[in-house]
């Protein structure tokens, strides 16, 4: 897997303060902003994948990394 653990629990903090909304592609790894914390596959601009960008609570909780 391309997402690192830490930078999804730090993604989490960061949406805790309400500063932002972070995401990330489960195939290229890159984080995204503007994703609601519960999203699931959303489409990822970076790389191009269908349904593969997730919220960061959501790959936290859901266990998708």
């Amino acid at each position: 897997m391309k997402i690192n653990p830490q930078d999804v629990i730090n993604a989490v903090e960061d949406s805790m303060t309400g500063i932002d909304n972070p995401g990330f592609c489960t195939a290229c790894g890159e984080r995204v902003e503007g994703v609601e914390p519960d999203a699931r596959g959303y489409d990822c601009e970076c790389c191009g994948e269908t349904g593969t960008v997730h919220g960061a609570e959501e790959l936290l909780m859901g266990g998708l990394f």
